[in-house]
């Protein structure tokens, strides 16, 4: 068995809380395989979980950030607890494959989401397809967003994007500032479903491709789906788990 990985980012709360636990880990001689130990926000968690995307590591992140959806709550007392009874969910990325104006191709992954954007102040003209079968055959907006059940309460839920349960094998295309259609909600699609996201006019009006948050400038086509050969194991408290979370946000958007 080997010692526990601690990862933290470079704050001072996050310092703190990796004192703290060191001290715990040591005075209780806690070892847990495999096991990595992320301090920080969910931006952070993101980053590591890319940075580490070819390991079979388990993660268990604790939150010195703000909202921390994807993260522990850190409480000293029950540190040790926590991390012997932990939860285990595995979830797998989107994988973004960019055509830009210039004809390069640009890949990388998404947890959260893939967000098509707007460059400039003119709205985007944009395509949609999945698969072979046409979605929308031109949406006005600011972009649109390709959101996995994980991602499903963070940006997505800002652009009143549905929340998706986190076994239900689906994506979520959520429009950004729709002006025409401007009812266009959006559409649920199997997760096994390859989606095109194509620039009608990219001289005038060009667009960014953002996976969580790198961006590929001046694309001309947006290729997203899930690839099911990469898989995160992301470790939740026993009481807090992620898909309880993700129902909790159910609730709290049907009575707000």
């Amino acid at each position: 068995m080997s010692k526990l990985h601690i990862i933290s980012d470079n704050n001072k709360k996050s310092s703190k809380i990796k004192n703290l636990l060191i001290k715990k880990i040591k005075s209780n001689n806690f070892k847990k395989e495999n096991v990595i130990i992320v301090i920080g926000g969910d931006g952070f968690m993101l980053q590591t979980l890319k940075k580490n995307k070819n390991t079979n590591k388990h993660f268990y992140g604790i939150n010195s950030g703000n909202y921390g959806f994807l993260m522990n709550k850190f409480s000293s007392k029950d540190i040790i607890k926590n991390l012997s009874k932990a939860n285990l969910v595995t979830i797998s990325p989107l994988e973004m494959e960019v055509k830009t104006k210039n004809n390069q191709i640009r890949r990388s992954i998404a947890i959260n989401e893939v967000s098509v954007l707007r460059q400039s102040r003119q709205a985007a003209y944009l395509s949609i397809k999945q698969g072979s079968k046409q979605i929308i055959k031109k949406l006005v907006s600011d972009g649109v967003l390709v959101s996995t059940p994980a991602g499903s309460t963070a940006y997505n839920l800002s652009v009143h994007g549905p929340i998706l349960s986190l076994h239900s094998k689906k994506l979520s295309i959520s429009p950004i500032s729709a002006f025409r259609p401007r009812r266009w909600k959006g559409k649920i699609v199997n997760d096994k479903t390859k989606i095109v996201i194509t620039n009608l006019n990219p001289t005038k009006r060009p667009i960014s491709a953002v996976a969580d948050n790198l961006e590929v400038r001046n694309a001309k086509s947006i290729a997203v789906k899930t690839n099911n050969k990469i898989k995160f194991n992301l470790l939740y408290d026993k009481n807090r788990s992620l898909q309880k979370k993700i129902k909790i946000e159910q609730i709290r958007r049907e009575t707000s």
